[in-house]
């Protein structure tokens, strides 16, 4: 105990050690992982549907500019490597009719939704958002129509970013190409950060201050231009070749896989935000696996939060209470 009495100790009073400790501490109490699953899941079933539907609304406005038409719609896929790639070489293959595509426009939508709601639950229940302060059904679908829209919008300046990028390396030369690429990632990061923010003010009903966010939100940024990189190098150099076979089952995987690893960046970022807005650090060391240990003020904070999370109604007050630790209680002896 006398080791890790001095761990303990030493986490505490040293920030680089304790907040990322506490950062764990909380990604585990909110069950963060299943709920990276719940918006992995949700973006599986919608993301393909809205992909197509996003392919053919850009080939029909620029239909009279064969060459524009081709890189922009290059720019807008390679922000979804994994799958955008798949689309781009097979989007001649795909008719149907009127009613079809109806369909299947109207349950791609609804599964956008879905993924606007699970980011909602996520957030609200991360960030302590009383239940009875959370927005009802109908604001919470508003809600997720504010946050598609800015979605596209963000996703209209990534590719127009990605399609000016292109068109310099071309003008410029050889040259410069590395240095427009540079600028082009630079400015795409920024981009990634203000979309992160923009969720998290939209769909949370708690306003943390931007000084403690914007750190998180430009890790998280750069997080998701690592896996941009990776589910690129994971098509061009794991999938191509493949057998029809094994690339089909290797495309769901992979996109499973680049959607839950994206999910996991959302969630830890708003964690940290979270951990250092409400001073819910340091942690103590064993507070997560036993009841005989002292809570630090970190832990008595995050506990209180946790229990007023579950409100579900304004006039419904809780208070919480922390006795002596077990062995603290009964005087160093066992209960019996």
């Amino acid at each position: 105990m006398g080791v890790l009495a001095r761990l303990d100790g030493y986490q505490r009073r040293h920030r680089w050690a304790g907040l990322p400790l506490a950062v764990a501490y909380k990604f585990f109490d909110d069950q963060a992982a299943y709920l990276a699953a719940l918006l992995a899941y949700y973006g599986f079933i919608s993301l393909f549907p809205l992909l197509l539907f996003l392919v053919a609304v850009l080939s029909a406005l620029l239909s009279s500019s064969p060459h524009l038409q081709q890189s922009v719609l290059n720019s807008a896929l390679s922000e979804f490597p994994v799958i955008g790639d798949q689309i781009g070489h097979n989007i001649h293959s795909f008719h149907g009719s009127t009613v079809a595509v109806a369909i299947g426009v109207a349950g791609s939508f609804y599964g956008a939704l879905n993924v606007a709601q699970a980011a909602q639950y996520a957030l609200n229940k991360i960030f302590a958002v009383p239940r009875h302060a959370r927005p009802d059904p109908f604001r919470s679908r508003l809600k997720g129509l504010k946050l598609l829209t800015l979605l596209g919008l963000g996703l209209c300046v990534a590719t127009g970013l990605s399609t000016a990028a292109d068109w310099a390396s071309g003008l410029f030369g050889a040259r410069l190409v590395v240095g427009i690429r540079i600028i082009a990632t630079v400015l795409a990061i920024l981009l990634y950060a203000a979309l992160l923010l923009g969720s998290y003010r939209l769909l949370a009903r708690r306003r943390l201050p931007l000084r403690v966010m914007y750190g998180p939100a430009l890790g998280a940024a750069c997080a998701w231009q690592g896996l941009l990189w990776g589910g690129t190098y994971y098509v061009g150099h794991v999938l191509q070749g493949a057998t029809a076979t094994y690339g089909l089952f290797g495309i769901v995987l992979g996109l499973l896989a680049w959607l839950y690893l994206g999910a996991l960046v959302y969630i830890v970022a708003a964690e940290v935000s979270v951990v250092r807005c409400m001073g819910l650090w340091p942690r103590s060391l064993l507070s997560p696996f036993t009841d005989r240990v002292h809570l630090s003020p970190g832990d008595q904070r995050a506990y209180r939060s946790y229990a007023a999370t579950e409100s579900f109604k304004g006039f419904e007050k809780i208070t919480v209470h922390f006795d002596p630790p077990p062995h603290e209680s009964t005087g160093g002896k066992p209960k019996k």
